[in-house]
């Protein structure tokens, strides 16, 4: 497993549509996460607020990613309003996308979280795992007690999923595992019939039906992998996510994060497909080992199944907030604070006097002469 990357799943006995919607508004962080708490409102989709994981206060933005098959959001947050340095794209599956011929009408909620490694810190890698699970299960509460509920109820399913760097083009990525044709060369578990009219075999030999689909969601490619097992009466959806790490980690950084799921039945009784994710980990690193010998990157495969930064890149300081005007190391010295403000916190919302600072001239002087600005 990618580990920068985060991953959280759960099971709400809510139609999609409301949990979708109940995740578009912003403000529904307050009612189930851990600090995360909306105080300023910048438009619907955009509000200043405290963080789990930060002393500072942060921006929220929040955007719809359409797909006809499931809904899907992205949560963007960062210290200034438009330049976010953390995406969390959520995914709300109903329970028809698990299983078609189910009854069961609830959502399988699954969100990613992806951490830049020069801007974590020691109490995020320590703590995000705890602080996940803990919101999780508040969501999970605050969507079912809307339905009326007064206890957890539980899915039939369950949904696996690993994470992986690969340091190749992300188009390459797309190509190769949208072609169904392919898929000998990264599952061998499948043995080829007709690869053209996606007829397989499993290692039982038991014929599966392959239906592979790609397409954009927001700035991140998606494949859809459906693998039907006519003598079983049973399919099983293996959606991927190719997540940019330009989006991931910054401007810089090269490659992509390969992101697999599986839905597996929850009681253990799935004698098919995937059924842990250990074999998506293990079928990953064939993807990852062929896509960058394929992009003359071999030595990346040496490095594991993490982004690391560059040396030099990672060397440099990099300050993880903007600065407290209250601390006795501003009183002590404010110039080098100012000068960290104008180069690189120009306008920051300032927490303990729920306030926003402006640092640079310019700015300043406008903001004092201009009637447009005002604190009504």
């Amino acid at each position: 497993m990618e580990n920068n990357t985060f991953t959280t799943t759960i099971y709400a006995q809510t139609p999609a549509a409301r949990a979708f919607d109940y995740l578009r508004r912003l403000q529904n962080l307050d009612e189930w996460t851990l600090g995360s708490r909306m105080l300023t409102r910048i438009d619907d989709d955009t509000f200043m607020g405290t963080a789990s994981g930060y002393q500072t206060m942060l921006c929220y933005h929040v955007r719809t990613l359409d797909h006809p098959r499931f809904a899907a959001i992205e949560w963007q947050c960062g210290y200034r309003y438009r330049e976010y340095f953390k995406q969390y794209p959520v995914f709300v599956f109903p329970s028809q996308y698990a299983d078609p011929n189910g009854r069961e009408d609830g959502s399988y909620i699954h969100w990613i979280s992806v951490i830049d490694p020069a801007r974590r810190t020691e109490m995020i890698m320590q703590g995000i795992a705890a602080v996940h699970h803990y919101e999780g299960r508040g969501l999970k509460a605050a969507m079912e007690r809307r339905e009326g509920m007064t206890q957890p109820a539980t899915g039939q399913y369950s949904v696996l999923a690993d994470t992986m760097w690969v340091d190749a083009p992300l188009d390459m990525a797309r190509e190769l595992l949208a072609d169904r044709t392919a898929l000998g060369e990264w599952a061998p578990l499948f043995r080829t019939v007709d690869a053209a009219a996606g007829l397989f075999t499993d290692e039982y030999a038991r014929p599966v039906q392959v239906e592979f689909t790609a397409a954009e969601l927001g700035d991140y490619a998606l494949i859809e992998q459906d693998f039907h097992y006519p003598g079983l009466n049973a399919v099983q959806r293996c959606p991927i996510v190719l997540i940019p790490s330009a989006r991931a980690f910054g401007a810089d950084a090269p490659g992509f994060l390969l992101h697999r799921l599986a839905f597996v039945r929850h009681d253990g009784t799935q004698a098919y497909g995937r059924t842990t994710s250990s074999e998506l980990t293990a079928e990953s690193m064939a993807i990852k080992r062929r896509l960058e010998a394929r992009a003359g990157n071999v030595a990346s495969f040496a490095r594991g199944m993490s982004y690391r930064p560059d040396p030099a890149i990672a060397a440099e300081e990099i300050v993880a907030a903007p600065p407290d005007i209250f601390t006795p190391e501003f009183a002590a010295d404010p110039y080098p604070h100012y000068r960290r403000m104008r180069d690189a916190y120009p306008l920051y919302f300032h927490a303990p006097t729920r306030s926003w600072i402006l640092s640079r001239y310019d700015d300043v002087r406008l903001a004092l002469t201009n009637p447009s600005f005002t604190t009504r």
